[in-house]
């Protein structure tokens, strides 16, 4: 973080500031700011967050232990460090994070890009950390860091040496992308689809849609949004950015796109195809990511940069160097014998059949496909229809095993016994540790398995399991 005074702080907190030992309202702070007490360097700010299953403020000790400068209470708390209080902490680090992003922005150097959509976020997030990294110093959320606190911690990483900012804008329900984008204003915003992911929270696609434009809404004046041009929701959000003035640079695979992909391939070791850019060059690009729905998240990174002067060969040379999209997402593991895809970090409609389709493409004659499947989370009253959705799709690709782990993917099972994939084909297993057992001995040389869930199934420690057990 850049350096500010406690009375700074305070002051822009609206909190009341305690002093400890030898500070005074002018001692300096710059460490890092989290909410996480064994992540606190010497320093830092530590941010005491009331949770449902514990509560920030007793871990101020351990924060001060390991450094903390200060603390960020809504009460004070026994321990010898400075401490602000405010009423709430969270809306708090929300002003703080807009008050430093505001005044590094001031400085004239900082850019900052915003990312939304039900799928595809993290990815498309790391393809831009990547391309900008080379550009200048360059601050990007850590995993999945895109609700109210993940993204002002990551916010309030930036210096005043920070060239550009990436921030993900997660949203389970209306007004929170609004809120969270409204902190920053990016001067170029991305939109990369619209699909059923969180559709629990906001009542259905048209809503999930009304939420994923609201980063149209807050984009900067004079600023640039990104669309995904196959989606017709996202082309949708086109009349929304020319009525505020702001430019529109479009993805996709049609010819209407500023930046399109043609030739798309699949294989086991990587993802290919021709990038087509609005100069007219045809140029190559080869991800070692699996699946061919990671083209469009290039795509749409390689848009969005093109906006900040990089040119189309210097983002996809950096690109082709990415190994991995994140962690558990399309993850290769295991070995030669066994190759294991775990790609359980999290779930939808969308991603579940995407992961599915690009594990029927990455098998060569002999080899045989094995999807580990579990519970799609968040989806409300469409939960049974996509879990019936999703078992229809895995045997229509004639994915050879089909394992469904846990009680809340168990109608994904019936979806496909009812299929046809009724003679062994199907299982069900209420644990992993039961279907990891299962796997151990039914495994076998040149299989191909995919492991996804959501995160909540935890089948993404599954997939660590069999990667290890293959390897």
């Amino acid at each position: 973080m850049i350096a500010l005074s406690l009375a700074e702080i305070a002051g822009l907190l609206g909190g009341t500031l305690h002093l400890v030992g030898d500070d005074t309202a002018g001692t300096l702070v710059d460490g890092t700011v989290d909410t996480d007490s064994r992540l606190i360097a010497p320093g830092g700010i530590f941010v005491a967050k009331p949770g449902e299953e514990t509560d920030g403020h007793r871990f101020v000790g351990a924060a001060v232990a390991n450094g903390a400068a200060l603390a960020l209470v809504e009460h004070v708390v026994d321990e010898p460090v400075s401490q602000i209080v405010v009423a709430d902490v969270v809306d708090a680090l929300a002003v703080l994070a807009e008050a430093v992003v505001a005044r590094v922005r001031a400085a004239g150097n900082l850019r900052i890009v915003g990312v939304t959509g039900s799928n595809g976020k993290t990815t498309t997030k790391n393809f831009l950390l990547r391309i900008l990294s080379d550009e200048g110093e360059t601050v990007a959320p850590i995993a999945s860091f895109n609700n109210e606190v993940g993204a002002p911690l990551t916010m309030l990483r930036v210096t005043e040496q920070t060239r550009y900012l990436v921030c993900e804008f997660g949203a389970s329900a209306p007004g929170e992308i609004a809120r969270l984008a409204g902190l920053v204003h990016p001067d170029v915003s991305i939109v990369l689809m619209v699909g059923l992911a969180h559709a629990g929270g906001f009542g259905g696609i048209e809503e999930t849609a009304r939420a994923k434009a609201e980063l149209v809404t807050a984009t900067r004046d004079g600023g640039t949004v990104v669309l995904n041009l196959d989606d017709p929701r996202v082309f949708a959000m086109r009349a929304l950015a020319e009525e505020r003035g702001l430019q529109v640079r479009g993805f996709g695979q049609g010819a209407a796109a500023d930046v399109r992909a043609e030739d798309i391939a699949v294989s086991a070791t990587g993802t290919s195809c021709l990038i087509v850019d609005a100069d007219g060059q045809r140029l190559p690009l080869r991800l070692q990511v699996l699946g061919a729905h990671h083209i469009n998240n290039a795509l749409a990174a390689i848009a969005a940069v093109s906006v900040l002067g990089v040119s189309t060969q210097d983002a996809i040379s950096r690109l082709e160097t990415v190994e991995i999209a994140e962690r558990w997402r399309m993850q290769p593991m295991g070995g030669d014998r066994v190759r294991i895809i775990n790609d359980a970090y999290n779930a939808s409609p969308d991603s579940m059949a995407a992961a599915l389709r690009t594990l029927a493409q990455i098998v060569e004659p002999g080899q045989r496909t094995v999807a580990v499947l579990g519970a799609m989370s968040e989806l409300g009253e469409n939960a049974g229809e996509e879990h019936d959705r999703i078992g229809l799709l895995a045997v229509r690709l004639n994915i050879q095993r089909i394992v469904v782990v846990g009680a809340d993917a168990r109608r994904l099972f019936l979806a496909a016994i009812g299929e046809g994939s009724w003679d062994g084909e199907a299982v069900f297993f209420p644990t992993s540790d039961e279907a990891f057992a299962y796997l151990q001995t039914e495994l076998r040389e040149g299989d191909r398995v995919l492991v996804k869930s959501s995160n909540s199934a935890g089948l993404r420690h599954l997939g660590d399991r069999l990667g290890e057990s293959f390897s």
